[in-house]
């Protein structure tokens, strides 16, 4: 992304409504991983901090492209973090018990089954995969430029990938799904072709509601559409007849 992108992310990503939202999503779905978890492209360390306060149980690791956002992110996060690419990580076989990566494969110049060979490298037979991804081509728009995203997949797609790069046990959905028409409505109908990026902090009342929504729809069914597509997948597991 562009360096302002960064400095937005940095200075927001622990408050507005969207980031905590998608860091409730990735933190519930970690719930049965134990051990050393990687977020492969971290960012500023938001979500690493977060999941820091919320699994003091967990040894915790990130990688980061860019190198200023990877030199923010270590005091924010206290994790280990490393600059590299998602596409060739710096790290041994079989190294983590769970990988997160979120909103990374959507962006221009990642390929996404080179970084899904990558990421069922690193992980340990049977760790557990957690990825987001935003939803559908259609809905590209000023924001998707301005974060230098080239794809929003489907959920149909997403297992598709998931599937290919030889990855089980995929579970595949949308989310931000009762906010969807309203995202809708301002990315297709409201904002201009030149218009911000959608990472910036809105008024405390606005944020307070977007955020309720987001959690209300958490106890409801889910719904087959949304603004962001949840996945999870785990590497095969070793056979009772595998050799250790």
């Amino acid at each position: 992304m562009e360096s302002q992108e960064y400095d937005l992310m940095d200075a927001v990503e622990h408050q507005l409504w969207w980031y905590r939202a998608l860091h409730a999503h990735l933190i519930a779905a970690l719930s049965d991983v134990q051990g050393h978890v990687l977020d492969a492209g971290c960012g500023t360390g938001g979500f690493l901090e977060r999941l820091s306060m919320a699994r003091r149980d967990l040894s915790l690791a990130g990688l980061e492209f860019d190198h200023a956002a990877a030199v923010r992110a270590v005091p924010k996060s206290w994790a280990v973090i490393t600059q590299g690419s998602i596409m060739a990580m710096p790290y041994w076989d079989a190294q983590f018990d769970a990988v997160i990566s979120a909103d990374v494969l959507c962006h221009d110049g990642v390929d996404p089954a080179q970084s899904l060979r990558e990421i069922r490298r690193v992980l340990k037979p049977g760790g557990k995969l957690v990825i987001n991804m935003p939803a559908y081509g259609w809905m590209a728009s000023a924001h998707d430029r301005r974060v230098h995203n080239a794809r929003r997949t489907t959920p149909g797609e997403l297992r598709r990938w998931l599937a290919e790069a030889g990855l089980a046990e995929i579970q595949v959905r949308f989310w931000n799904s009762l906010l969807f028409p309203a995202m809708v409505l301002q990315r297709k109908l409201l904002a201009r072709g030149d218009a911000a990026s959608d990472v910036a902090m809105i008024s405390p009342p606005m944020n307070a509601m977007l955020l309720a929504i987001t959690r209300l729809e958490r106890h409801l069914p889910a719904l087959p559409w949304g603004g962001s597509v949840l996945a999870t997948a785990r590497a095969p597991r070793l056979s009772p007849d595998t050799p250790s």
